[in-house]
């Protein structure tokens, strides 16, 4: 009794607190809200000039983080909407909807009158009613110079079969947020955590919320037992049971003024619906303690539903603190979740297999030539490393690096099956062909079929945000290998130098609104003339930044032959920086 005493009063404590962090947040959040509001509005009535559904087809969408991708329910179909783009000043906010014809490997843009305001992070599920629906609840709205948030707390649908919009207001649902998750789960959507930022503060939730979709109504529920601490970004699936699944997310929490610290989230919780059907409202928590091989600490994983009762998650990002900056270490990896089993374990892609018998027919008849004299095969290999450099249209290089494990051991394998692969992967590295899609987090991704598809991203070169854009599809069922539906397009990266004193911040504002003309510029870089080395000449009225921008791929070439190989990315690319600024100031 004493014990259980003392944890009723910590819980309570703990509801008291957050209620006083959320009024705080919630005061100075307001007039930083008040202040978007007004360009909302007029995004809005941008908007609103739209009075007929056109949809046409289009190249793909742009690059962008944060965005919704849903399967259609009932066509061979992928729905994007929304995200948001940075290019290292500006923070861009879409509201747009784009359709991806799967067995065309073609886009096309949907515009439909009165969309949701422009928005990111926020949440999207797709339901079979009435020809299709996709529901949409929350996310955020960010200033240009991405300092201002305006968290919505709204609820829209789009009806798939008459393509229409139309906003449910309801009474009772949750507060604005971002980063929360919300899934379809019998006739019910159910939203879980996420956060909400202002300039100087933050709260993260574990609330939940249910909205019927036969009554069009919210509930808070108030399941039993401990649940999960606060956190946004965590993987949420439903069961067959209509119960709900809940794993890993991230969290910061201010430990002293202006010094925050994050955790990442590993534990994992079943919500778990109690006499369905009787009583809908009542729900309670319980831990779940997984057997196998569970995913890598990360965050801004990706998670979707797959076959044979599982749930998958795929990459992510580490970050790790290093002196004063942060390192992330990215991934591609796939882990399963069997709901069934309450086990995790790596995925293992087999390869293609007409590729293996006919190798393994030329291996045989290499050894009949041979007189019967054994073949001296490789050693067994470790992971592969592949090394890719792609060249934005502005010249900067960027070193895409991805691991590709060793295949799993198999017993049921012969040994000439074994070596097949190891091989296999051997010419795939040598060939440098994108195996796998590179390291990235916070990527799209959807289940059609039993075919996932991974859609953008992003990752990090030194101070750099490379947003993707590329598409590639997995079939679950055979596990063979990666196709390749679209290649990330260098021309559509775009990145401003931040500004580094208040005398260079005119230039950056005007490079952030230029960006077309910088990549332009960039392909009339000066060359070195014959004979005696020249460093790229300074054109007339160009701005420090846009120089930095369009010279970077040279000065990262002499940058790192002066400190070597071993000399990290970041450093390097510092370095650089640097040497142009310097040489912008005084070209003699």
């Amino acid at each position: 009794m004493g014990k259980k005493g003392k944890r009723d009063k910590k819980g309570k404590g703990a509801e008291k607190t957050l209620a006083k962090m959320e009024k705080k947040v919630s005061r100075r959040a307001k007039k930083e809200e008040e202040d978007l509001e007004a360009l909302i509005a007029e995004f809005q009535s941008l908007d609103a000039k739209k009075t007929q559904v056109i949809e046409s087809s289009c190249p793909p969408p742009s690059p962008r983080l944060n965005c919704s991708l849903c399967a259609h329910p009932e066509r061979d179909e992928l729905i994007l909407f929304g995200g948001e783009y940075f290019n290292g000043q500006k923070t861009y906010l879409y509201n747009d909807l784009y359709i991806y014809h799967i067995r065309k490997n073609s886009w096309a843009k949907l515009d439909i009158p009165n969309p949701p305001p422009r928005r990111c992070a926020h949440q999207a599920a797709v339901v079979p009613t009435a020809g299709g629906q996709l529901w949409i609840f929350g996310g955020e709205f960010a200033s240009p110079n991405g300092e201002q948030f305006y968290h919505y707390k709204d609820l829209w649908v789009l009806h798939l079969a008459t393509k229409t919009w139309e906003q449910i207001k309801a009474p009772g649902g949750p507060s604005g947020r971002s980063g929360h998750r919300m899934v379809a789960c019998k006739r019910q959507l159910i939203i879980f955590g996420g956060f909400h930022e202002s300039a100087r503060d933050f709260i993260y939730y574990n609330d939940v919320y249910a909205f019927n979709l036969d009554s069009f109504t919210w509930s808070k529920l108030a399941p039993a037992g401990m649940g999960p601490a606060p956190r946004s970004g965590c993987q949420m699936t439903p069961t067959p049971e209509g119960n709900i699944i809940i794993y890993g997310g991230y969290s910061k929490q201010r430990i002293k003024k202006d010094v925050d610290k994050g955790t990442l989230h590993t534990d994992m919780f079943l919500l778990k619906a109690e006499g369905a059907g009787k009583e809908e409202d009542r729900w309670a928590w319980a831990r779940l303690s997984p057997s196998g091989v569970k995913p890598t600490p990360r965050s801004g994983f990706s998670v979707a539903s797959a076959p044979n009762n599982r749930c998958l998650l795929f990459g992510g990002v580490h970050d790790e603190e290093e002196e004063e900056s942060l390192e992330g270490d990215f991934f591609n990896d796939i882990y399963f979740y069997d709901i069934g089993k309450n086990r995790w374990f790596p995925a293992q892609l087999k390869g293609p297999k007409s590729e293996k018998r006919k190798r393994r027919r030329g291996r045989q008849a290499e050894a009949e030539a041979a007189g019967g004299e054994e073949l001296q095969l490789p050693p067994p290999q470790g992971p592969l490393e592949i090394v890719k450099e792609v060249v934005a249209e502005d010249g900067t290089v960027m070193t895409i690096k991805q691991v590709i494990p060793a295949a799993a051991e198999d017993k049921d394998r012969s040994g000439s099956e074994e070596e097949e692969e190891e091989e296999e992967e051997e010419e795939g590295g040598a060939l440098g062909q994108p195996v796998e899609p590179c390291p990235r987090s916070s990527a799209m991704v959807a289940v059609k079929h039993g075919v996932l598809y991974v859609y953008g991203g992003m990752f990090e070169v030194g101070d750099r945000q490379v947003t993707l854009s590329d598409l590639h599809s997995l079939d679950l069922h055979r596990m063979d290998q990666w196709k390749v539906l679209l290649e990330m397009d260098p021309k559509t990266q775009e990145w401003l130098e931040e500004s580094e004193s208040d005398e260079e911040e005119d230039d950056d504002v005007e490079g952030a609104e230029g960006g077309e003309e910088e990549e332009e510029s960039s392909e009339e870089e000066s060359e070195d003339e014959e004979g005696e080395q020249q460093h790229p000449a300074v054109q007339p009225g160009e701005a420090q930044a846009q120089y930095v921008a369009r010279t970077e791929q040279y000065w990262l070439g002499l940058a790192r032959s002066h400190m070597g190989p071993e000399a990290k990315d970041k450093k390097v690319l510092k370095v650089a920086h640097a040497m142009a600024k310097t040489f912008y100031e005084d070209p003699t």
